[in-house]
């Protein structure tokens, strides 16, 4: 009789198999069969190689990287959405490139170049859309998330209008700011023709809502994590342009008529990203640009109520988990630090020096570590949030981005 005893473990199953020796090969089989071990998809994540086309899938909660996927092409402004079941990431490429790799077997699945240029991507509620926006040629594509076939292209080639030449001259305008929005919908921006479109495919037939003189270059974009709001950031005037998708009908209105890079000649030497905005409770903490600042909005009305000082200009404001701090990270020269706050006091906790070119931080889901890229040390730097002492180093070649599986049930992200 053949003697089986069943180990169960979290991350694998073993079983051991003793007794009768003339079944030898056959249990060989299916003790190899039977080791293999299944990998969970809940903790994982991605780290963007910037300099070498690969990227790093790592574990936070174990700390450490699992594997390496390369031949990913340019990944200089990479960023990563995932599937709903956290199987598969999806990422966009600056050179144009869509990749789709799968977290379990550490490969690549498949890559498709659908445009010179691109910036970024979201995927759709239902999770079987994957949008792009692009640089070049401009537009939008849309792409089957199984198989990457191509489902939709929108056109961004628009009637030039005011409030530039309003000659009737056609503009091809370069795409920016793409998110997805409840509703089966992603948002975007048109950054040479001054508009914001939504994209509805609830339907079997898709549908385009156009918003005309948003104000001048949109140049990126958020929506808030409830999906109501879409702020988008002027490049060529002060302010930020709001769309409330709950009540479309009321159009776009212009918010803090001060922030922004306008016509003033301040030294920017980076444009913060916007969706590194952190909103906690009903504040909103914003990079303001080119200052030493970062501004708070009270979110029920959209008007700044304070300011806080910071070390240098900031890039990304984001806030922990639990809302109680932010921690925000700043422009080169001064890109070696990063400071905490507390949102309710918006007192200074902290200041840590990772060291050189702090670029990205993401939040263990529940809070209680934040990873952080620091691109030339080759590191990325694990914090615990609560003491801000540092855990661990990882060795990783010029990170950037770091992109974990908890995003795939947040929206806009």
């Amino acid at each position: 009789m053949i003697n089986i005893k069943t180990i169960l473990a979290t991350s694998f199953i073993v079983v051991v198999l003793s007794g009768c020796s003339q079944v030898g090969p056959k249990i060989s089989q299916s003790e190899a069969l039977l080791s293999t071990e299944l990998r969970a998809t809940g903790d994982l994540g991605v780290v963007i190689e910037r300099a070498t086309s690969q990227v790093q899938i790592v574990n936070h909660t174990n700390n450490k990287m699992l594997s390496e996927i390369d031949g990913l092409g340019d990944l200089s402004h990479a960023s990563i959405v995932y599937s709903r079941d956290q199987r598969y990431g999806y990422i966009f490429g600056r050179d144009g490139g869509l990749s789709k790799i799968d977290l379990l077997k550490d490969q690549l699945t498949k890559r498709v170049m659908q445009s010179g240029n691109s910036i970024g991507g979201a995927i759709s509620q239902d999770g079987k859309l994957i949008a792009v926006s692009n640089y070049t040629p401009g537009g939008v594509k849309v792409f089957n998330s199984d198989t990457l076939e191509l489902i939709a292209t929108i056109d961004s080639t628009v009637l030039q209008h005011k409030p530039k030449n309003d000659d009737g001259s056609p503009v091809r305008s370069k795409v920016v700011g793409l998110v997805d929005a409840p509703g089966q919908k992603f948002v975007f921006s048109l950054f040479d023709s001054h508009e914001i479109w939504i994209a509805d495919f609830s339907k079997a037939e898709m549908q385009l809502t156009k918003f005309t003189d948003v104000g001048l270059f949109p140049y990126d974009a958020l929506i808030s994590p409830d999906g109501r709001y879409y702020i988008a950031g002027l490049f060529g005037e002060d302010g930020l342009a709001l769309l409330d998708l709950w009540h479309v009908e009321h159009g776009v209105k212009r918010i803090l008529p001060h922030y922004g890079k306008g016509n003033k000649k301040l030294p920017v030497y980076k444009m913060p990203h916007l969706e590194g905005w952190a909103m906690a409770g009903n504040y909103a903490f914003l990079p303001a640009v080119g200052q030493h600042k970062v501004l708070v909005v009270d979110t029920t009305t959209w008007q700044q109520v304070t300011e806080i000082e910071v070390h240098s200009q900031p890039i990304f404001v984001m806030a922990q988990p639990d809302n109680r701090q932010i921690w925000v990270n700043f422009a080169f020269p001064d890109n070696n630090t990063l400071q905490v706050f507390n949102t309710e006091t918006f007192k200074l906790v902290n200041t840590l020096t990772p060291g050189p070119a702090v670029l990205h931080m993401e939040f263990t889901p529940r809070g209680e570590n934040v990873w952080v890229s620091v691109r030339d040390s080759n590191e990325v730097h694990i914090y615990d949030t609560a003491s801000q002492t540092l855990i661990k180093k990882l060795p990783v070649k010029s990170p950037s981005g770091i992109f974990f599986t908890n995003r795939a049930h947040q929206i806009g992200l």
